[in-house]
């Protein structure tokens, strides 16, 4: 009997995907065939984005399990979403509104609009750091684009300051505020720089975390740094006032800042039936005592928020783009060093 001869026809013809996403080791033999070798092309950021959108059902799948696996067998589930700007409502408004005596009309207004921003800005970061660590074994073993991973936290994100935005609204009931629809066209440019940002800093830490893994840790000082250069709990136009022309400095040094001060106006609404009214008399402007007031926002113009969202997003759409590059650089031994 004729041994059957060895067929090498499956290994040769195995899956396309996987050869295209493995690279030759240095000193490792030649490929045999350009086919291979263009089909191992690392893509370019905007390819890396187009795959992103072809996966795009992937994308909201894993955005429902982090959602999922977050709040497992939890009691109160995404009550718990609920308690987090509840608590800092009425620690932060004890502090500096009893303690520090900060004169600043619906300050929990005030401050909960600063801070639905810079909550979905952190949490979208710090999740994003930790996913592909967080999910090796996926990482090991299906292919996919993996900047998926950091973008299903955003997702998870985008979630939480959607219900978050419930705490807002039931305080401007309670306290019968409206926002402001002069400025309330401004929160869109100012969620598009906060998308971006965000999905840059994620894209970018995820990858690097995988190697180093002291980046999440460092991120955790970084981001408690970060929340007091940006006015969320203090009025901006304080530090401004004080700071003089080094401000613009301030402002371009941290572009969370614009669109804190963005939020704030359009929600918080400083109007003027929202000064504190001082006086021993009727209610007219000679009997008002402004100094009484600590200054919140500035007194700018529409198109002075626009001009500067604009100005963030441009910068933040080219950090996007370099987080995709970076992640393609480290994606390689992903699998190998989880």
């Amino acid at each position: 009997m004729v041994d059957s001869p060895t067929r090498p026809a499956p290994a040769a013809t195995g899956s396309a995907r996987t050869d295209a996403t493995v690279e030759a080791r240095p000193g490792g033999a030649s490929r045999a065939s350009g086919e291979v070798r263009e089909m191992s092309k690392r893509p370019n950021p905007l390819e890396r984005a187009v795959n992103v959108w072809r996966y795009r059902e992937l994308l909201v799948n894993l955005t429902r399990k982090e959602l999922k696996v977050k709040y497992k067998n939890s009691v109160l589930g995404f009550v718990w979403t609920l308690l987090n700007p509840a608590l800092y409502l009425v620690v932060f408004s004890l502090v500096f509104q009893v303690v520090l005596q900060v004169k600043i009309p619906y300050y929990g207004i005030f401050f909960l609009a600063g801070l639905l921003g810079w909550n979905f800005f952190a949490t979208a970061v710090s999740a994003g750091t930790t996913s592909i660590v967080g999910n090796s074994q996926l990482v090991s073993k299906v292919w996919f684009p993996r900047e998926i991973l950091p973008l299903a936290s955003i997702g998870a994100a985008i979630f939480h300051f959607l219900l978050q935005l419930t705490v807002l609204a039931a305080a401007l009931i309670l306290f019968r505020r409206a926002p402001s629809l002069h400025y309330l066209p401004a929160l869109v440019p100012a969620l598009v720089v906060l998308l971006l940002f965000a999905s840059a800093l994620a894209i970018a830490l995820a990858a690097v975390n995988v190697y180093l893994r002291d980046t999440q840790h460092l991120l955790e000082l970084v981001l408690l740094a970060w929340f007091w250069m940006t006015p969320v709990a203090y009025p901006y136009q304080l530090v401004a006032d004080r700071l003089g022309p080094a401000r613009e400095w301030w402002a371009a040094a941290n572009p969370i800042l614009t669109v804190v001060v963005t939020f704030q106006q359009a929600l918080y609404n400083p109007s003027r039936p929202a000064f504190m009214w001082l006086s021993n008399g009727p209610r007219d402007p000679s009997n008002v005592v402004r100094d009484q007031v600590t200054p919140a926002l500035p007194e700018h113009p529409l198109t002075w928020y626009l001009t500067r969202l604009g100005s963030s997003a441009l910068v933040g759409a080219s950090l996007l783009l370099g987080a995709l590059w970076l992640f393609g650089r480290l994606e390689d031994n992903m699998a190998e060093e989880i």
